[in-house]
């Protein structure tokens, strides 16, 4: 059974930072490109950041570039979102999911997803 448990949420005042962690089991970890996606209320999951299975490779949406940054250890099966000058915008519930197809970024292809963990920035 494969879990992807996200940590790491909470609340934070503007400018602050926030490091999530994303602890997978039930898979061959190394195999997986992951994700981070995020889901503000009313409003469509979009991807935030993405890291190729060896991590040599990652994509950032335009609104997080400089700001967020992904990580992976595949030793510990876990992949990382260190989130630096926190914005109000970045309110949202923040999910982790793995796929075996980095390039790509689709929800749809991505197979298993993490409960997801409340990311609130406040002003």
């Amino acid at each position: 059974q494969v879990q992807l448990v996200e940590s790491g949420g909470g609340l934070v005042q503007v400018g602050g930072s926030l490091k999530l962690s994303c602890a997978a089991s039930g898979l061959t970890f190394s195999r997986y490109a992951m994700g981070w996606f995020r889901q503000a209320p009313g409003k469509e999951r979009d991807v935030v950041a993405s890291i190729s299975r060896l991590g040599t490779n990652t994509y950032y949406a335009d609104s997080v570039k400089g700001r967020f940054t992904i990580s992976r250890d595949n030793a510990k099966n876990t992949v990382y979102l260190q989130m630096n000058s926190l914005k109000p915008e970045d309110t949202a519930v923040y999910y982790c999911a793995a796929t075996l197809t980095y390039s790509d970024l689709r929800i749809g292809a991505y197979d298993y997803w993490g409960q997801g963990t409340q990311v609130t920035v406040s002003s």
